[in-house]
């Protein structure tokens, strides 16, 4: 879902119109729709969209790095650098997510996370950041860590990964048991999700994260029982995947994704995403 600009022949609505016609038209399947959606939306934002005043720190969602099955999410490690690059020339200064959550940040203040606990974030993004002696977070699904499931063996992190990349000074954070859509499951399934990942880290880490980072993430993934269940499972904060339009009571978060070269990531940094969504 995405929310639209307000009024104007550029408007979401019409471009989510023009899409659906082009690709019913052109026998687009849905995957490759909500790409094509996704893109043309943050083309039009970056050059429409209206800047947005912000007085604190701003915490970019990241997912992959080089790791292309990953799909929109994923950022080659030559644009990641570049945003870095970007974000340091214009001023800012990164911090950890945490010290954003406590005190708020400054408006010049950025912080990096990933979500999904995948591969490349070890192979791939933390060497950059040791670079450049930036700090960070990380959420893993504890059931992909704890290789549950085929093919995660070959595409997220193990224990092993996890504890290396926590010793070199990462924050780490829960991402669910096995990442599912909070908005269509039910409260025992969620305790399930929550508690059970928090005590599979306790298990294997001897740690268990105070912190989760909402799957998907958007208002429409998270409900009023989910923070219920979040809670009560022992977690103090939770991260969203959106800014203005994130669930009540969660932290803010700007999405990053694949299309967002130069432009775009300027753009997003002066907060003309702040209201957008990511259509799933």
């Amino acid at each position: 879902m995405v929310r639209p600009l307000s009024g104007g022949p550029h408007s979401g609505h019409d471009v989510r119109t023009a899409l659906k016609y082009i690709a019913r038209s052109a026998g687009i399947d849905r995957a490759k729709f909500a790409s094509m959606r996704m893109c043309c939306e943050r083309h039009v934002l970056a050059r429409v969209g209206r800047s947005r005043k912000r007085y604190i720190g701003r915490i970019l969602c990241y997912h992959t790095i080089g790791q292309e099955e990953w799909g929109v999410n994923d950022v080659t490690p030559s644009m990641f650098r570049r945003h870095i690059e970007l974000a340091l020339n214009a001023g800012y200064r990164f911090v950890p997510a945490s010290q954003i959550v406590k005190t708020g940040g400054g408006p010049k203040d950025l912080a990096i996370t990933f979500d999904d606990g995948m591969k490349s974030v070890l192979t791939n993004a933390a060497p950059i950041l040791k670079d450049y002696n930036l700090p960070w977070t990380f959420f893993p699904v504890s059931e992909w860590t704890d290789q549950k499931v085929d093919w995660a063996k070959e595409k997220c992190l193990n224990w092993h990964d996890v504890e290396k990349l926590m010793a070199d000074g990462a924050e780490m954070g829960s991402h669910s048991a096995t990442h599912p859509d909070f908005g269509k499951i039910e409260f025992a399934q969620m305790v399930d999700e929550l508690a059970g990942s928090r005590d599979l880290f306790q298990r294997r880490l001897g740690y268990a994260p105070p912190t989760f980072a909402i799957p998907l993430g958007q208002s429409m993934n998270w409900k009023d029982m989910s923070m219920k269940a979040a809670k009560d499972a022992g977690y103090d904060v939770i991260y969203a995947q959106a800014e203005e339009t994130r669930p009540t009571g969660t932290i803010p978060r700007t999405f990053i994704s694949k299309f967002d070269g130069d432009r775009i990531f300027k753009s997003l940094l002066q907060g003309k995403f702040d209201r957008w969504e990511e259509w799933v």
